[in-house]
C-alpha cells in the first residue's frame, strides 16, 4: 500500500450517484479514502500514474475508453505494477468479465454488491491477493475460461515443479492460501511462498492471472473442483 495506514482508492465511473456512493462508504472506513476520481477510462489511467493507488475500482461501460482498455493501459505501465483493478459490473455485462481479467483486472464486483462485500474486496485486493472469491466468481472465470476454443500451454509452465503445479490448479479454483494450506498440508507461508515463485516464473502481476493462464493452458477445466 502507499499509505501504512490507509488504502488509497481511485474511483472510475461515469455516473456521479454510483461514484458519491461508494466514496461514502469508503471513506467512511477509517483505514480507507478515496483520493482520486474519473468519469472515463483515459482519466483513470492517467489519475493511476499521478497519484499510485493501491485499488482502482473500474467500470466497465464509460464513454471514450472503456475500464477494460483503462485496465489494460495501466497493466502495461511497469510503474503501477502495485496499482490492482477492480472491475465494477452487472450480470448484463458479463460478457466483458473475462477480458478485463485477461487485460490484468484483479477481479471484479458486482455494481450492486453489499458495502461489506466492497471493503472486503478492497481490502482483499490491496493485500495482494485476487478477489475470486466467493463462489460464483469461481463459476464466472470458468465459465469465460471454459470458452477458450483451443487452449495453449505457455511455456513457461514446464518451469514449474509438480508442486507448483498443483498449487497453481489450487489458486486457480479460487482456494486463499491457508485453503491450499489445508488440502496440501503445507504451511500459510509455504503455501504463499510457492505462489509468489510461480507467479515469478510465469511472470504474471497477481492471482487472477493465474487464474487465466491456468484455464488457458488447459491445466484446468471448468467446473472441475467446484
Amino acid at each position: 500500500m502507499n499509505d501504512s495506514t490507509a488504502i488509497s482508492v481511485v474511483l472510475a465511473d461515469d455516473q456521479h450517484l454510483v461514484r458519491a456512493g461508494f466514496k461514502s462508504i469508503v471513506d467512511g472506513e477509517p483505514d480507507m479514502k478515496v483520493v482520486g476520481e474519473a468519469t472515463e477510462g483515459a482519466a483513470a489511467a492517467r489519475l493511476a500514474e499521478q497519484l499510485r493507488p493501491d485499488v482502482v475500482l473500474m467500470d466497465v461501460q464509460m464513454p471514450g475508453v472503456d475500464g477494460i482498455e483503462a485496465t489494460r493501459m495501466i497493466a502495461a505501465n511497469s510503474r503501477l505494477d502495485s496499482v490492482k483493478v477492480i472491475i465494477l459490473t452487472t450480470y448484463d455485462v458479463d460478457d466483458y468479465v473475462y477480458g478485463a481479467l485477461r487485460a490484468g483486472a484483479s477481479g471484479f464486483l458486482l455494481k450492486d454488491t453489499e458495502p461489506a462485500e466492497l471493503l472486503h474486496g478492497l481490502r482483499v485486493v490491496a493485500r495482494g491477493d485476487a478477489l475470486l472469491a466467493p463462489s460464483v466468481t469461481r463459476r464466472l472465470i470458468a465459465d469465460f475460461a471454459g470458452r477458450v476454443r483451443a487452449p495453449s500451454p505457455s511455456p513457461a509452465v514446464n518451469s514449474l515443479t509438480e508442486r507448483e503445479r498443483e498449487v497453481l490448479t489450487l489458486v486457480a479454483a479460487g482456494l486463499s492460501n491457508d485453503e491450499i494450506a489445508g488440502r496440501l498440508v503445507l504451511s500459510p507461508a509455504t503455501a504463499k511462498t510457492h505462489v509468489s515463485r510461480i507467479m515469478t516464473k510465469l511472470r504474471v502481476r497477481d492471482r487472477a492471472q493465474l487464474v487465466v493462464l491456468a484455464y488457458e493452458s488447459a491445466m484446468v477445466t471448468p467446473g472441475w473442483l467446484s
